[in-house]
């Protein structure tokens, strides 16, 4: 029988879906995870693979970025959104630079409460960038933040999170102290972590994640353990070899997952395979505020200037405002 040009464009999207599901499996974040074979296992089988998700050129830059050539970033957004829009609040934003030269990455967590300016809205929270203009004003908020273009962007939603750590088979944490938490359906106090070394399922992992009122160092503490969950899915995916449960949770991800990286973007990564266990994060330091009742995160001026600073070092990029 021969195959529709539809059944064709199914089959090639979901290809498509299994190579960045492998990736996001070793090259996590929103949440970044990438080990040596995890390209290799794939691209022999897939010899054409293209992107849907629209090119995204910053406006900080004159051109497009060549990752084979020159310094990048990626911005990881985790959304705070079930029905597979990926629409609302960024409950993670984490932003990491990329150098070509030294096959190097560093990284940096913004506390979603950040006290920033949003442009055309004033000040507000971070998170709200992406509620008020969706992924365009969220990369424009980090790049008026930070300094630095935004070449790619990786978002994703619970749902997707879940389930790539499930796929996984879980990942194993030091639980500093016990704690109940949310699960991601909202629903009080259904998980339950107790202290001491652990595996923890998808849910459980993005309770540990999410986290911040039971921690003394609230937004600090939240964005250790979010760098802790990345580092621990990075050694998890680096011992396995195969995952035996895409074809399950394909459609789900194809639904709660987005990227502007392309196949051949994602190959020219494996350079990076031996950074991903040194690679340098970075915590923007703050105060707690509250303004009108409403609690935000204020950052410490001098804590964001450092980091600002290592970031631009790091791609080589001399800021020049535009918005």
């Amino acid at each position: 029988m021969t195959m529709s040009r539809l059944e064709k464009r199914r089959r090639a999207k979901r290809k498509r879906f299994r190579l960045i599901l492998k990736i996001f499996i070793v090259f996590f974040s929103t949440l970044f995870l990438l080990v040596s074979g995890s390209i290799a296992y794939l691209a022999h089988k897939i010899d054409r693979v293209s992107s849907d998700s629209p090119e995204h050129i910053s406006d900080l830059r004159d051109e497009s970025v060549d990752p084979n050539k020159n310094n990048f970033s990626i911005l990881f957004l985790g959304v705070d959104d079930r029905s597979g829009n990926l629409n609302g609040l960024t409950d993670a934003i984490i932003l990491a630079t990329f150098n070509v030269k030294e096959g190097s990455v560093k990284m940096v967590s913004i506390p979603r409460d950040s006290y920033v300016e949003i442009p055309g809205r004033g000040y507000d929270k971070i998170n709200h960038a992406h509620s008020y203009g969706g992924l365009k004003l969220s990369i424009e908020t980090v790049e008026n933040l930070l300094e630095i273009p935004v070449d790619y962007y990786v978002k994703l939603n619970f749902t997707a999170f879940v389930e790539i750590i499930d796929a996984l088979g879980g990942i194993e944490v030091d639980v500093p102290f016990t704690f109940t938490e949310m699960d991601s359906y909202d629903r009080p106090n259904a998980i339950t972590l107790y202290e001491g070394r652990q595996t923890l399922n998808g849910e459980e992992a993005l309770a540990y994640a999410r986290m911040r009122k039971h921690d003394p160092l609230g937004d600090i503490g939240r964005g250790e353990r979010q760098q802790e969950v990345i580092k621990a899915v990075i050694q998890k995916g680096a011992s396995i070899s195969s995952i035996t449960k895409y074809d399950d949770i394909l459609e789900s991800v194809e639904k709660h997952l987005e990227t502007n990286l392309t196949f051949k973007d994602i190959v020219s990564l494996h350079k990076y395979r031996n950074s991903v266990q040194n690679f340098d994060t970075y915590l923007l330091e703050g105060n707690h505020m509250t303004i009108g009742g409403v609690y935000y995160y204020d950052l410490d001026d001098e804590s964001l200037n450092i980091v600002k600073q290592k970031l631009k070092n790091h791609l080589e990029f001399k800021w020049r405002p535009h918005y």
